[in-house]
């Protein structure tokens, strides 16, 4: 299945990207699913998403749960909770 990834704030700056497109493996069918398969890359992947931080997702731009099941072309988002001022 292939998906779009977008990053944003903090996220995309650690990562260095803010968008990637990817395909991942059958076993891979919600959007907390993406994450804990991103989260095994390591590195900076592991450390900016890792379980224990506190991360908004959106499933086609809608904000989501880590339950919701993702499909072929869709895109996955994560950031940062955002505060005002």
């Amino acid at each position: 299945m292939n998906i779009q990834l977008r990053f944003f704030a903090s996220i995309r700056e650690t990562l260095g990207t803010d968008q990637e497109s990817l395909t991942v493996p059958e076993h891979v069918r919600t959007v907390g699913d993406v994450r804990h398969f991103l989260i095994a890359r390591g590195g900076p992947w592991a450390e900016c998403l890792a379980e224990g931080r506190i991360l908004r997702m959106a499933y086609n731009q809608v904000m989501t749960a880590p339950e919701t099941l993702i499909s072929d072309g869709c895109e996955v988002a994560f950031f940062p909770p955002v505060t005002g001022g």
